[in-house]
């Protein structure tokens, strides 16, 4: 047996080494995945941990290996989605042009995320259990809507002091801003009322009414 064959075998048996008990990132992902459309579906209260086992196809066995109880798995499904939901949002302030260009990409940007069929179910899930789980609604907070609040009040804070913009309190402006860039859509579609997600041409519309009153308020 040469040496390079000796070395490949040991890399393929190397690559087929089991996980280590609930430490397989594949099978975590499978499980969250499964349980993110059991959720959706019916919600943290009706969902049960045998649904949550068939749509995922795991046995339960499995399934408590990697999670202790429903709650924890709630916990760790909520962690792993409200970075995919709200990414990429404070972005939209780093793109070329003016302030209003910068403002207006960041509105529609943000009318869309959180307008979105993922979001408002997160969400929905998140409000349904915060009474009983109170700590939950202030991480997924805090990591949702406090992140991307917090880049807006650094950007308004900063144009501020470039003298483009005359806001005094940033972290009111900033909650103004999103209150003005999720007009009928949002809360909206949030408790039913609506049920379409807003078009292009509504979310363009609706964040350049947001810059033309934010801009009439706070331009210096």
């Amino acid at each position: 047996m040469t040496e390079s064959t000796s070395l490949g075998q040991v890399e393929t048996c190397t690559q087929k080494r089991r996980h280590a008990a609930g430490a397989d990132p594949e099978k975590r992902r499978q499980i969250l995945e499964g349980a993110w459309r059991v959720f959706v579906d019916q919600g943290f209260d009706a969902a049960s941990m045998n649904s949550i086992c068939k749509a995922a196809g795991v046995s339960k066995g499995t399934l408590y290996v990697y999670f202790e109880n429903k709650e924890d798995l709630f916990v760790a499904l909520v962690e792993d989605k409200r970075g995919a939901l709200f990414q990429g949002i404070e972005e939209q302030l780093a793109v070329a042009g003016s302030v209003e260009e910068r403002l207006l990409a960041y509105a529609r940007g943000l009318g869309m995320q959180l307008s979105s069929e993922d979001v408002i179910r997160a969400q929905r899930i998140v409000i349904s259990v915060v009474d009983r789980m109170p700590e939950l609604g202030v991480r997924f907070y805090d990591a949702g809507a406090r992140q991307f609040l917090t880049r807006l009040q650094e950007f308004l804070r900063q144009e501020t002091e470039a003298g483009n913009l005359a806001v005094t309190d940033p972290e009111l402006a900033a909650s103004q801003f999103v209150d003005l860039s999720t007009t009928g859509s949002w809360r909206a579609r949030l408790f039913g009322r609506r049920s379409d997600v807003p078009s292009e041409a509504e979310l363009l519309r609706v964040a350049s009414e947001a810059v033309r009153v934010f801009m009439a308020a706070y331009k210096a």
